[in-house]
């Protein structure tokens, strides 16, 4: 998320104190990326310790990423309004005390629960980091490396959460993947309570409770049915209600969030197809690498019989694929737009997910090294580009509202994409290897999508409309300025 600069004037701190205050920062969003994909590495080993059903180890990973899918956009204004570093801290102390509680989880539904718990401390974590870093180091040289180093950092503990959970599940057990947050999570609290400044918005968003409250019954029962659909049947009257509270929420959202002044999601974004796309794009980006994570330690550790430790080191080359081609994205973006990188970056995903359509018991590793080689290149090329199309035409004071949704569409898109891969497997009657290949063309479409939006919203009419987008904007927040 893209901090908002109306900011109280910054505190002087050496560069000692500043490093410090990164450190801090990069702590905190270790423990947040690690946990949206440690988790999956372990899935086997709970479902057979916990006694859970597919959409058991669905809901594992989703009651994570769809509370803070949820929570993101408030809990941003909430730090903006009480103070960055004490939301901050208590993001990281509910962080902590979740994940202690899932260690010691001692059923499937407790689980659950304390993951949502996590999550509801990790939605405090990015958004508000991303702030103090902001308003920590105001040479904008010094802002563009910090925010580098932690945007790396991020990548690095989403990318190696398999691996570290490959170690730790073989050596220890799948409880010690929460236990190792909490540690890093204490030692984050006392950092912040040391070296970070506190800092607020000059003028503190107003809350909108009507509106989050559409984002929860949107996104919770649109998750909640596709996860389900399956096992209570998609024409139950449990299910059909879900979709109709789903429907029903996301068209009052639009209504009322039109109509305020100062609202949680700003709709008038969406009339920039930029914006609109680049939105669609992470949500389809996110639900590939969701479901691809989710269905490849199922395939990896329950089909083909591999230890956790060695499902996660074979997912090496995806994580170092990933972290390059994430640095590299950014160059090709300053040289060249945007269009190739998303461009590239869906073929990239469509032909991992596509080359595992043709996995089954006994495909030799290095196929499926070439298919995390695609995949992972795919998937760290499309960050930058997208939220590069995101902001385009945007004046300064959305980027932050911009960015707010544009990493709310990535939680969701992560969310929905173990959802809808968990429930084709669970529906399936011919075996989790046929099954998968009907969610795994699913997910090659998302990277064709990703291709088609790419050239759609970074094209000379996309761009015009955004600057008129943007123009629009930026005249309706001067006059709502009191």
């Amino acid at each position: 998320m893209v901090a908002d600069l109306s900011v109280d004037p910054p505190h002087t701190l050496s560069p000692r104190g500043r490093t410090v205050v990164l450190l801090t920062c990069c702590l905190s969003v270790v423990v947040a990326g690690l946990d949206t994909t440690i988790a999956n590495v372990a899935l086997p080993s709970i479902q057979k310790a916990l006694h859970a059903p597919v959409s058991g180890l669905q809901w594992v990973v989703d009651a994570y990423t769809l509370v803070i899918a949820c929570l993101l956009m408030f809990s941003g204004s909430l730090a903006d309004r009480f103070g960055r570093r004490r939301v901050f801290q208590i993001g990281l102390g509910f962080f902590s005390l979740g994940s202690l509680l899932c260690g010691v989880a001692p059923s499937l539904g407790a689980l659950v629960a304390f993951r949502a718990l996590q999550a509801v401390g990790g939605s405090m974590l990015n958004p508000v980091a991303m702030s103090i870093i902001a308003t920590t180091f105001t040479d904008p040289k010094e802002r563009a490396r910090a925010v580098g180093a932690w945007g790396a950092v991020a990548g690095l503990g989403g990318a190696s959460g398999p691996v570290l959970g490959g170690l730790l599940v073989s050596g220890l057990g799948w409880r010690s993947i929460f236990w190792v947050d909490v540690p890093i999570g204490v030692l984050a609290v006392c950092l912040a309570q040391r070296f970070v400044p506190e800092s607020r918005a000059a003028r503190g968003k107003r809350f909108d409770p009507l509106g989050q409250l559409l984002v929860v019954t949107f996104l919770g029962p649109v998750t909640a049915a596709v996860i389900e659909g399956p096992r209570h049947g998609w024409s139950s009257p449990f299910i059909i209600g879900l979709l109709v509270l789903a429907a029903v929420s996301l068209v009052a959202l639009v209504v009322t969030e039109s109509r305020r002044a100062q609202p949680l999601v700003d709709v008038r974004l969406f009339r920039s197809p930029a914006f609109s796309g680049a939105a669609v794009i992470a949500l389809a980006a996110f639900m590939t690498l969701g479901g691809f994570l989710f269905l490849n330690t199922l395939y990896l550790q329950d089909v083909r019989g591999y230890s956790a430790l060695h499902a996660g080191l074979l997912t090496i080359p995806m994580a170092a694929a990933l972290a390059a081609c994430a640095m590299v994205s950014g160059r090709i973006v300053a040289v060249r737009g945007p269009r190739p990188a998303l461009v590239l970056a869906g073929l990239l995903l469509a032909a991992g997910a596509g080359l595992l359509l043709g996995a089954g018991r006994e495909t030799g590793a290095w196929y499926l090294v070439l298919a995390y080689l695609l995949f992972g290149a795919g998937f760290g090329l499309v960050g930058t580009p997208t939220t590069n199309t995101a902001l385009s035409g945007m004046p300064r004071d959305q980027a932050g509202v911009a960015g707010a949704i544009a990493s709310t569409c990535r939680q969701t898109g992560a969310a929905i994409g173990v959802a809808v891969c968990g429930s084709i497997v669970a529906a399936g009657s011919a075996g989790f290897v046929a099954s998968s290949r009907i969610a795994l063309a699913v997910l090659a479409g998302c990277g064709i999508a990703t291709v088609l939006l790419g050239l759609i919203s970074t094209g000379r009419w996309a761009r015009a409309q955004a600057e008129r987008s943007g123009r629009q904007l930026g005249t309706h927040a001067v006059e709502a300025t009191p």
